[in-house]
């Protein structure tokens, strides 16, 4: 009996087919879930703010720039959680429907089946690691903007006691209260120290910082000037107008602050922080570093995913629905919780934003495996 050899190409042309067939499956269910979910987003949200609008008389292009800076904001937040659900709902779908068994039944391997899903993955993962990087964090400063000016209207959460900053390689401030409505500190100390020897300071009961003139106003001023030989200058004044190289902001940015710059600016406000001993330091590198963390998280719930739902179940779709919600919520409460640790007490922001990939890495390697079987 003679059999006729299977034409490479023609072979090569069919798994091609099978790759553009899964890839337009994992965006078609996963953008149609982000479209059902965020509209309905937007209208429990604006059922709820509808009061305050009309209270406030916000502008309806504040309004307009809000929803939009919204969707960004829980797209980035919530994406893990989509894209997961996504693939569970489409994959157990060609599972139930023997698709999947028909694919591999051709001599793929199972590796090859997850070739698609990987440039599905990839392709979310880089759209979301650029969005990070630039357009979100406006978005997100924006979000925060808008609720502090028209919502809550509550204060910006800053440090406002026992202030310390080192400004630069010499010169330090200290403030044991700050009032940014009034633009005030209080007990205010400037120093100059070079070589670990004290060349100045400067004492005020308060300072105000002028924004027309650009200068700062001290009141009950001592200064000291500690010359050689253990001599010192010392000059008083009731009231003195000076420029010094910080701005208020500087010395307390708001805590939010780091989600406003794009990566560049992140990394350099991130090191000036560091210099002025920052108290949430450990806020703005979890920052940084979960700007890397959660795209990557779009390889490891993908895989899961597969993992789960490739296998036809007598019970159907909905154990690969059920199993989908838990894990996904899983590891929005592992990041939610190791992201409270790090800035409420003092855990490794790097491992912080990492271990939840990290568990949920291996969890994928484990079930992986277990579905070439």
């Amino acid at each position: 009996m003679y059999f006729c050899p299977v034409n490479k190409n023609i072979e090569a042309s069919r798994v091609k087919i099978i790759d553009k067939y899964i890839l337009k499956k994992y965006f078609a269910t996963f953008l149609g879930l982000m479209l059902l979910f965020i509209p309905i987003s937007i209208i429990f949200d604006l059922s709820e703010r509808i009061d305050k609008i009309f209270e406030n008389d916000i502008p309806l292009g504040e309004v307009i720039k809000y929803y939009g800076n919204f969707t960004l904001y829980f797209f980035n937040l919530l994406f893990p959680i989509f894209l997961f659900l996504s693939i569970i709902w489409f994959t157990s779908r060609l599972a139930q429907n023997t698709e999947i068994i028909a694919m591999l039944n051709t001599g793929m391997p199972f590796m090859r089946f997850l070739r698609p899903y990987l440039i599905g993955a990839t392709i979310i993962a880089m759209t979301v690691l650029f969005l990070n990087f630039s357009i979100i964090p406006k978005a997100r400063i924006s979000y925060h903007d808008f609720w502090t000016k028209y919502i809550k209207k509550y204060k910006k959460v800053r440090e406002t006691n026992d202030i310390y900053r080192k400004i630069d390689s010499i010169h330090y401030v200290y403030a044991s209260n700050l009032n940014h409505k009034n633009k005030t500190a209080y007990n205010f100390i400037y120093e100059e120290i070079k070589d670990n020897q004290l060349k100045s300071r400067i004492f005020a009961d308060r300072i105000v910082w002028m924004p027309e003139q650009k200068k700062y106003r001290l009141h009950n001023v001592r200064e000291r000037i500690y010359l050689d030989q253990d001599k010192e200058k010392i000059n008083t004044y009731s009231v003195k107008d000076t420029i010094f190289p910080f701005t208020l902001d500087d010395l307390t940015p708001i805590v939010y602050a780091a989600e406003g710059l794009n990566y560049i600016e992140l990394n350099k406000f991130i090191e000036k922080e560091k210099i002025r001993g920052s108290k949430n330091i450990n806020v703005f590198l979890l920052e940084k570093y979960k700007r890397i963390s959660l795209p990557v998280s779009a390889f490891i719930l993908t895989f899961i995913a597969v993992a789960v739902a490739s296998r036809k179940k007598r019970s159907g779709i909905g154990y690969s629905i059920l199993f989908g919600i838990v894990i996904s919520l899983m590891y929005v409460f592992f990041d939610k919780v190791f992201g409270i640790l790090s800035t409420k007490s003092g855990f490794n922001p790097f491992w912080a934003a990492w271990i939840p990939n990290i568990l949920f890495g291996l969890i994928a390697i484990y079930l992986i495996n277990k579905a070439r079987k």
